[in-house]
């Protein structure tokens, strides 16, 4: 068994890989109707199980957005820019 030389972009780049798998089944999951049977507590509480997802999803999906830019730099420079804020989202950069 061959064994790969580790580098901060293939990590990167398996990680996203792994992101994009577990957004895809967040998004599996909150498209799962509410169980009719459900009601009271139970429904309530499934309810904000999957609005609970939908916010780990969104938070992920950032995240993996923050990673690809990464990697683009590490790409393009061969390093990350230290001054670089990644709090912005997508809208947030494009919109100045």
């Amino acid at each position: 068994m061959s064994k790969r030389k580790f580098t901060t972009i293939s990590a990167a780049e398996r990680l996203m890989q792994s992101m994009e798998v577990a957004i895809n089944n967040m998004i599996e999951e909150v498209k799962k109707p509410v169980d009719p049977e459900a009601g009271g507590s139970a429904r309530k509480a499934e309810l904000q199980s999957i609005k609970q997802t939908a916010i780990d999803c969104k938070e992920l999906l950032v995240e993996r957005q923050r990673l690809e830019q990464m990697v683009k730099e590490l790409q393009t420079n061969g390093e990350i820019e230290q001054d670089k804020d990644y709090s912005g989202g997508f809208a947030e950069r494009f919109s100045k």
